[in-house]
């Protein structure tokens, strides 16, 4: 008889649908200043950070999100030298960042400096260019570093959880019209905007609250496995440059898992029933 312990964690997505991971080992569990954050290690995805019961990465499939949220904009705009992150303290986003030579600074500004150091301890190959030189590590309110910024970012990413606790005001407008005060005249954001089987509304807020700001609003996806149902939307704001018009001379070569310059284009091709979420 199988003696081994079987622990299981489950992620409660709605109120009657959740995924459910087997673990094998707690690494930290603690409260925060600002959340709930579990370290753990699973059979299935490898090593698991959690903030207030979510999945927020996994070694086994975080390189769908952190790849999407970089290199669109990234590759977007023609020269992006200096850019924000907006929480993203596992420090994945600011890996893939650093792969454009372009970029001289990345600023990353997350509220919870406990992500930012169990990160490092626990995901190295995630958080392993935080200590680059090109990167500047802030432990503070990105709300509040936007509000305080003017003309001073080519390229703004919002890595954030989704909106609940101290992510809340990161999906509001006046967020927003912050983000477009701290860019420069050509310059772009993106931010994770949830899925579109159980948070509709979220991504036609968004949208709309977006294009009163941006010229070019657009909502482009990926397949995060461990995310609520698997199909993860991202909105980009631009001032200038449209995504799907990016020259193919633009595009250099990285190391990538998921992203390529074929899939930048082909993110934006979107079902029916999430096309119309941004109508």
């Amino acid at each position: 008889m199988d003696q081994k312990l079987k622990l299981w964690f489950t992620e409660h997505q709605t109120e009657d649908y959740g995924i459910t991971f087997r673990v094998n080992h707690v690494y930290e569990s603690e409260q925060t200043e600002f959340q709930r954050l579990e370290m753990v290690e699973t059979d299935e995805f490898g090593t698991m950070l959690l903030l207030d019961g979510m999945v927020m990465t996994t070694d086994k499939d975080e390189f769908v999100y952190h790849e999407m949220v970089a290199h669109v904009p990234l590759f977007t705009h023609p020269n992006p030298k200096h850019v924000l992150v907006v929480g993203g303290g596992d420090g994945g986003v600011i890996r893939e960042i650093m792969k454009h030579p372009s970029v001289e600074k990345a600023v990353l500004v997350d509220i919870d400096g406990k992500v930012i150091e169990y990160s490092k301890k626990y995901l190295p190959n995630i958080a392993g260019e935080l200590d680059n030189p090109r990167v500047e590590v802030i432990v503070g309110d990105g709300f509040m570093h936007i509000a305080e910024s003017e003309n001073e970012y080519d390229v703004i990413m919002v890595d954030s959880t989704e909106p609940v606790g101290p992510a809340a005001n990161l999906f509001t407008k006046g967020f927003y019209a912050g983000i477009s005060r701290a860019l420069k005249a050509d310059g772009i954001f993106v931010a994770q905007t949830d899925n579109p089987w159980f948070t509709p509304e979220l991504i036609q807020t968004v949208q709309r609250d977006v294009k009163e700001i941006f010229p070019i609003t657009k909502l482009y996806t990926a397949n995060v496995p461990t995310y609520p149902s698997g199909m993860w939307t991202f909105t980009i704001g631009s001032k200038q440059y449209d995504p799907e018009a990016v020259a193919p001379e633009r595009f250099h070569d990285i190391e990538t898992k998921y992203y390529t310059p074929k899939l930048h284009n082909a993110a934006f091709v979107l079902p029916k029933f999430v096309e119309d979420l941004t109508k």
